[in-house]
């Protein structure tokens, strides 16, 4: 049988806050997460390239301050280093609303009243949908790989899969959802149906053991100085 050439899109931002958040895990080798997961999916699948897209963290908004900020860049570094060949990352930016905007405001014990405002930010992500659906779509366009996998839950990027799964009839789509197993389905968090209606097949959750079996080493040899996992992570 020939082996299948499928690619790996991770929505980083959706699988930081959607997994990995609060867990041991973060200090994570993803090419051999997806290794492990695509070869109980499709074991004639062979990886030919994983890319990751996110932002920058900022330091004045993280609980570590600028320490977050070096350690997003050393894992970045480690992953880069681990994976040369098949590991890419694209960066988007951040934006944030610093005047504030007038809401609703909560009062613990009182009725909803519309007048009664606060004035709030909000940070948010930018271009790493835009970025990760331009990269699957050229991608598909080349030819360069026959099956793309997209690791997210976020229904933003519905719009490209739905345009890969009418303009490519041949490419295999596949979606992993990372969101923790739940110990009972009433609890379970809810899928993106969005995408699931457009994806070939769905692997719906992460496991601890398979997050476990792909950590990577403590410290990350390179060409220039090792690095070595952040301490609180």
């Amino acid at each position: 049988m020939e082996s299948k050439k499928p690619a790996v899109y991770i929505d980083g931002y959706n699988l930081y806050y959607g997994r990995l958040r609060g867990t041991e895990f973060k200090w994570l080798d993803l090419p051999a997460l997806f290794d492990q997961i695509l070869s109980i999916q499709d074991p004639s699948a062979v990886i030919e390239a994983v890319k990751f897209f996110s932002a920058p963290a900022l330091g004045r908004f993280a609980s570590h301050g600028g320490d977050s900020v070096i350690a997003q860049e050393s894992y970045h570094r480690a992953l880069q280093a681990r994976h040369p060949a098949r590991f890419s990352i694209k960066l988007g930016n951040h934006s944030m609303d610093s005047d504030g905007s007038l809401m609703p405001a909560f009062v613990p014990g009182q009725p909803y009243d519309r007048n009664v405002k606060t004035r709030g930010w909000r940070l948010e992500e930018k271009m790493t949908d835009v970025n990760l659906a331009m990269a699957m779509y050229r991608d598909a366009r080349k030819g360069l790989f026959d099956q793309v996998v997209l690791c997210s839950n976020d229904s933003d990027a519905e719009p490209v899969l739905e345009a890969l799964r009418e303009d490519f009839p041949k490419l295999v789509i596949g979606l992993i959802t990372p969101v923790r197993p739940p110990a009972d389905e009433s609890t379970s968090r809810r899928f993106s149906v969005s995408l699931m209606r457009h994806a070939h097949w769905t692997r719906r959750y992460i496991l601890d053991e398979e997050l476990s079996a792909a950590q990577l080493p403590a410290l990350v040899l390179t060409k220039k100085k090792p690095i070595r996992k952040p301490s609180y992570w």
